[in-house]
């Protein structure tokens, strides 16, 4: 069976390509070509995760060192935060993943191996494998570029008629902000703190929102995100350069500290700050990608408070809902999309995202 296209579609594209640390150039590469159960997509956009910007800028855990081995395999197109239409299908692909020519797309960031025992057991977020879309040359390229080649373990869900295509670069954010509210297990009588008001941080605070608890406070040092927090549904919002942020939610809960803690800044110091807040028996989320390690006492977490200390990686069963609650309305991403650039301008869209004074989250659109 033939590769069934919507149309003709051309042999060059524009791509930004990951060569190496402060290397990434625009260049003109091939269309890939799709084979069985593949399906290739026309990228509408792509955000610009803190992910890639750290990835630019040299993380040993992307590149290796510190004794982490390398992950990258360059050269590679970067990207994990992606939507697209569908362009393209190779033979079987249309039965494997119930999509159509012309359909728009959400494509979850890693594609499991299948056969590992996490992935045999359920748990395909873990793959001992770990393509993640963006880090892997041929096997998985990411979304900077105009067209993607989805590989047959891809995980791809379709958008319903009448979503909001602005927002579908949110998808992948959200998802991994619900799975980490998911694993605080929010109940409505709980204080809940997020820290860290970037794209994930407030996608966290409005899932908590609809778990209704006590109260939900959001900390961050931007302003403009604690106003933009404020408007999301924080009750309370807390600058740690302004206020004693653990003394003023001590004061809030007669002393005893919040019941939830979710980081999200990949500051060190905030998992330092959220030890110290967490009432005894409390829960911490951590949901972080760090540039340096953290040193805290660990008698908090045992000896002192014996607390519930939760990961949280990547959207695992969270795409479908993630795509819900932005279709019906119930989680608002317009103003977490604060700038959509050209390929062209991927330098500026990596500034932008680094500085975060300005910009939250950042498409890029080819």
């Amino acid at each position: 069976m033939a590769v069934e296209k919507i149309s003709e579609l051309p042999r060059k594209m524009k791509a930004v390509v990951n060569h190496a640390p402060y290397d990434f150039r625009l260049e003109e590469i091939p269309v890939p070509e799709v084979g069985p159960e593949e399906v290739l997509i026309r990228v509408g956009g792509c955000g610009i995760c803190a992910g890639d910007v750290k990835t630019f800028h040299g993380n040993p855990r992307v590149w290796g060192g510190n004794g982490h081995p390398p992950y990258v395999v360059t050269p590679v197109v970067p990207g994990h935060e992606f939507f697209g239409q569908v362009v393209a299908l190779g033979e079987g692909a249309k039965e494997k993943h119930g999509v159509s020519l012309g359909d728009w797309v959400a494509v979850e960031q890693i594609i499991p191996c299948g056969v590992c025992r996490f992935c045999q057991e359920g748990s395909y977020w873990m793959c001992e494998r770990h393509y993640i879309f963006g880090f892997k040359r041929h096997e998985a390229e990411g979304g900077f570029a105009e067209y993607m080649r989805l590989p047959r373990n891809s995980r791809i869900h379709r958008l319903p008629e009448g979503f909001p295509l602005r927002v579908a670069p949110y998808i992948e954010p959200l998802g991994c902000a619900v799975h980490a509210v998911d694993r605080a297990d929010i109940t409505f009588r709980d204080v809940v703190v997020v820290a860290g008001m970037g794209a994930i941080g407030l996608g966290m605070l409005q899932v908590a929102r609809l778990k209704n608890p006590r109260l939900l406070i959001a900390v961050d040092v931007i302003e403009k995100r604690l106003d933009l927090a404020k408007k999301l549904g924080a009750d309370l919002v807390l600058n740690p350069k302004v206020v004693d942020v653990v003394e003023e939610v001590k004061r809030l809960t007669d002393g005893y500290g919040c019941d939830v803690y979710i980081h999200a800044s990949g500051n060190p110091q905030g998992v330092i700050q959220g030890l110290n807040m967490l009432r005894r028996l409390g829960r911490y989320v951590e949901f972080s990608v760090f540039n340096a390690p953290t040193t805290v006492d660990w008698s908090i977490i045992g000896d002192v408070k014996e607390l519930d200390i939760r990961g949280a990686h990547l959207s695992p069963w969270t795409y479908p809902v993630a795509i819900r609650f932005l279709h019906e309305g119930l989680v608002k991403a317009d103003d977490i999309i604060t700038h959509e650039l050209p390929l062209e301008e991927f330098k500026k869209g990596l500034e932008l995202a680094e500085k975060g004074d300005e910009a939250i989250r950042v498409v890029l659109k080819p």
